[in-house]
């Protein structure tokens, strides 16, 4: 059950949004978005990986609206809800392993929630997945044609197989009930407010950069990776969400320039002015060896593509994390050759 919460719909013009995992990383850059453009946002969440820390700055506006709750437990709103994000799921192999069990149960019955919900509401439903639902693709790079190449019992099955299945039940939601849904596959993504420990490639390098710490490389580096800043993710999504009723999806979302994991641990040594050597250590069970979409879909349909390039996203990324760590100063002044190395 929801408790301690205020999610009466605001008074702004726009329209009234529901979005699951709102103050997590990704959600919270979509909830300043959408409220800046005056929409009504009920922003849900748990707190497991979201922190109200990350909109601060939202919760004293008339038109958001913070709601403490887990969507494994159904979701009861009486205002009505024109369109619903789910974005609430554990998305780092640390934390969605914590609790295997509890995420398979985030995924399915939190879709089963909000597809329940948006039923109910008459409400555009859109779910982000994930390029993990490919595995370790045997296709690259990777089409949403492809069907993937998943291990359904291996450490990472929790969030593979159950983004797979709520992908299954939005697709029969929308054939068997004719609830409105908006399916996206989204790519490694990077930007401020990631957790600091969410064990992910781009976080771990800059944190351990800063720190002075060795640079730890699963596996030999050569393992390629697709990194997209969180601004232009966040354009696809409302792109997305607000393209044709006919337009289901699935859509991959991503940055397709591809890079080794090797190669970024030397750009971001390098804009850090860093004094990390780089380790190596063995490649955790079913990692995948590449990871690069391929996004002609969502270019043709939605007339998307990023626009960030690594360098700059990594900038604004570094300089979050330089202020986690207690340095207030301004990267720019304080790394001159950050500059330069844009």
């Amino acid at each position: 059950m929801a408790t301690d919460i205020k999610y009466e719909v605001g008074d702004a013009m726009g329209k009234n949004i529901l979005i699951t995992g709102g103050a997590g990383f990704i959600g919270s850059h979509l909830s300043k978005r959408l409220v800046k453009e005056g929409h009504n946002i009920i922003c849900l969440d748990n707190c497991f990986t979201g922190s109200k820390s990350n909109i601060q700055e939202l919760l004293h506006l008339n038109n958001f609206n913070f709601m403490y709750h887990d969507i494994t437990n159904p979701i009861e709103i009486d205002e009505p809800i024109d369109q619903i994000y789910n974005l609430a799921c554990p998305a780092s192999p640390i934390h969605y392993q914590h609790d295997p069990v509890k995420t398979v149960r985030t995924n399915v019955m939190g879709a089963i929630n909000v597809l329940e919900l948006a039923r109910r509401k008459n409400a555009t439903v859109f779910q982000a997945s994930t390029s993990e639902v490919y595995g370790d693709p045997t296709v690259h790079p990777q089409v949403e044609e492809y069907w993937g190449n998943v291990n359904p019992i291996g450490l990472r099955s929790c969030y593979d197989e159950g983004k797979r299945c709520a992908e299954t039940l939005f697709f029969d939601y929308h054939r068997q009930y004719g609830v409105k849904i908006k399916v996206v596959r989204i790519f490694n993504t990077y930007g401020p407010n990631m957790h600091p420990n969410d064990g992910r490639v781009v976080s771990n390098f800059i944190l351990q950069a800063i720190r002075g710490e060795d640079i730890t490389i699963y596996g030999d580096g050569g393992q390629t990776r697709s990194f997209c800043y969180v601004d232009d993710l966040v354009e696809g999504f409302i792109c997305m969400m607000n393209s044709d009723e006919e337009f289901i999806g699935p859509v991959n979302l991503g940055n397709p320039g591809e890079f080794t994991i090797k190669e970024l641990a030397d750009i971001v040594i390098e804009m850090t002015n860093s004094a990390s050597k780089v380790t190596y250590k063995d490649l955790p069970q079913d990692d995948p060896k590449q990871r690069k979409p391929d996004i002609s879909l969502a270019m043709e349909m939605l007339k998307w593509e990023p626009t960030i390039p690594l360098k700059e996203g990594l900038l604004k990324t570094i300089s979050y994390f330089l202020t986690l760590e207690g340095d207030t100063s301004d990267v720019f002044t304080r790394k001159p050759e950050v500059i330069k190395s844009v």
